[in-house]
């Protein structure tokens, strides 16, 4: 996209985020639901496919025009960017990575414009960091598969119109090997949603377990096609390289939002005659909320350009999602140490996202999944003698 073109996109939806969902946010959280006119508005604005390719009917996004976008949809709750976020992440890229031509052309358009909503159905009771060990199964029958199993803490999963799972298609493989993804539409017999799960945060945002018991589609719903049985893992761990870094960008986005705050009620609380700013430890805590949210910036755009060029797909997104979501969470407990006793108060922005900011350091992988991702990286190319993994610039 044109940088002119992409700029009136950005200006948009700053606006429209501080305009029209900030002063939402109260009501999003005692409703647990996004209203029903932002979304409408979401989807006329393009953000259901925001990273789909323009020939799709997506607004194309490069991974670093992305997570410029993204810094703006994080400066808000949660939730509002949960509800096209899998449509422009993990589930719209089971589909960019690794369908067909003509399943891209078929069902791509559908996810970019919002008319469906998609689910990624990867995580099981057994199978949540390590998705090698899933039980999912799935068996021929003739020119169609059978699936069984059951998904947990999908995202979207109560909405979703198309699910994107995985499941164990040669049962003799080991690991990651011989897992298959579908697409299983929400009526297909057999496919049953629970109720919606209880969190402590990100309200508003559904999760909720997917059974399939015996459930019956045809041959076409393999991603990929023939040529797609057996690489679903592949498929799965290309799709979080990406959601990895836009996970990222949205802990700068909320950092961004609890900087602010905290630096407005600092500048305005009054305590003992003064405003509590003038406080030398109160300063400090200001101090390095802002220095995390520079250095995550910094590492999140500079990640999101190798991305782009093809230079650093693995260890990058995932030390950016490492260190932005470990950061995101030491603002928060920041902005509500700064807040003091109103910052444990219910309705106060910072309180809530202190809960929100929580899960950041779990989905895509875990704190301490990155940790062996990047740390068997760097390993693997010393063992390799290409010398540091990390990029010098």
């Amino acid at each position: 996209m044109l940088e002119g073109d992409f700029r009136e996109v950005l200006d948009s939806v700053r606006r429209f985020v501080r305009e029209r969902v900030v002063p939402a946010e109260a009501e999003i959280e005692e409703t647990d639901a996004i209203p029903a006119d932002i979304r409408r508005a979401a989807a006329d604005m393009g953000l259901f496919g925001f990273a789909v390719p323009e020939i799709y009917g997506g607004l194309g996004l490069t991974m670093s025009e992305e997570t410029r976008l993204v810094f703006e949809l994080g400066y808000t709750t949660p939730a509002f960017r949960s509800m096209f976020g899998t449509n422009n992440g993990i589930a719209g890229h089971v589909l960019l990575e690794g369908a067909t031509e003509e399943q891209k052309k078929a069902y791509l358009p559908l996810i970019a414009s919002g008319e469906w909503t998609a689910s990624f159905a990867l995580t099981e009771d057994n199978a949540g960091s390590d998705p090698a060990g899933l039980a999912t199964s799935a068996r021929r029958d003739g020119d169609d598969w059978i699936i069984s199993g059951a998904k947990r803490f999908i995202t979207n999963a109560p909405l979703a119109d198309v699910f994107m799972v995985f499941a164990r298609t040669d049962p003799d493989a080991r690991g990651g090997r011989g897992i298959t993804t579908f697409m299983v539409g929400r009526d297909a017999a057999g496919l049953s949603v629970g109720p919606k799960d209880h969190k402590m945060g990100q309200s508003g945002a559904w999760t909720a377990d997917v059974r399939l018991d015996d459930v019956r589609v045809p041959a076409s719903t393999v991603v990929g096609g023939e040529g797609g049985l057996g690489r679903g893992y592949a498929t799965a761990m290309r799709c979080l390289a990406h959601g990895r870094i836009h996970i990222a960008a949205l802990c700068v986005g909320l950092a961004q939002r609890l900087v602010d705050e905290s630096v407005s009620y600092a500048a305005t609380r009054r305590q003992g005659g003064s405003v509590i700013g003038e406080h030398q430890l109160v300063q400090g805590l200001l101090a390095d909320s802002a220095t995390d949210l520079y250095a995550a910036r910094a590492l999140v755009t500079d990640v999101a350009a190798r991305f782009d060029d093809g230079s650093d797909t693995r260890l990058g997104p995932s030390c950016a999602k490492y260190f932005a979501s470990e950061a995101v969470g030491r603002v928060a407990d920041r902005a509500v140490q700064i807040h003091g006793g109103a910052g444990y108060m219910r309705g106060v922005p910072v309180e809530r996202f202190y809960r929100d900011a929580r899960l950041f350091r779990i989905y895509e992988g875990t704190s301490q999944i990155q940790q062996i991702v990047i740390a068997r990286q760097l390993l693997r190319d010393a063992t390799a003698g290409q010398g540091s993994a990390v990029p010098v610039t």
